[in-house]
């Protein structure tokens, strides 16, 4: 069998870079939706104007630190058809992962899979779980892209930039690579 297989399946391999540890740090994280469908709402004169699962997402971004204590989002910005965050992960004390998986009787291959995942992963997994759950007991049509795009801030002046960037995404809307009127 290949090394590209698993479970007799293709995989695709992880956009996450190899050499470093998701488990603390800080990130700026894109999220989009499927074909980059507009779910989220419209900016009108400036201003972005959140649909129902829009306001919902919010609602989960303020949240994330109540469900992972872990992650701190000091900013992000909500656009029609993707999400912007600075997550800041603190490193674990090697207690208390969130992310063990009970292996009584099953696969230890299912916590070794955890463990690489790293802290971030496990904070946006669950996020975008909680808006997708969200909108399918409201009927509402939705879908994210599969994965998420990290990029690891090294510095602080990498760090104001990224801040500025998202602060000033919605009036550079028709100038953003996902603008899609």
């Amino acid at each position: 069998m290949s090394d590209d297989l698993f479970q007799n399946k293709y995989r695709i391999e992880s956009a996450r870079a190899n050499w470093h540890d998701y488990n603390g740090g800080s990130y700026f994280i894109t999220i989009c939706t499927k074909h980059r469908e507009h779910f989220f709402g419209e900016i009108e004169n400036g201003e972005m104007m959140l649909s129902n699962i829009g306001k919902y997402t919010q609602q989960c971004i303020e949240e994330i630190t109540q469900h992972n204590p872990y992650a701190e989002i000091p900013q992000s910005v909500i656009m029609p058809n993707h999400v912007h965050l600075i997550v800041i992960i603190t490193a674990p004390n090697g207690r208390d992962m969130p992310w063990r998986v009970s292996t009584t009787g099953k696969n230890e291959t299912m916590q070794n899979i955890a463990n690489r995942q790293g802290r971030l992963s496990t904070a946006i997994a669950g996020f975008k779980q909680t808006v997708t759950r969200y909108a399918n007991k409201n009927d509402i049509p939705f879908s994210w892209q599969p994965r998420f795009h990290d990029h690891i801030i090294r510095d602080t002046p990498e760090m104001n930039r990224i801040a500025t960037y998202i602060e000033n995404n919605v009036a550079n809307w028709k100038y953003d690579e996902f603008y899609m009127p």
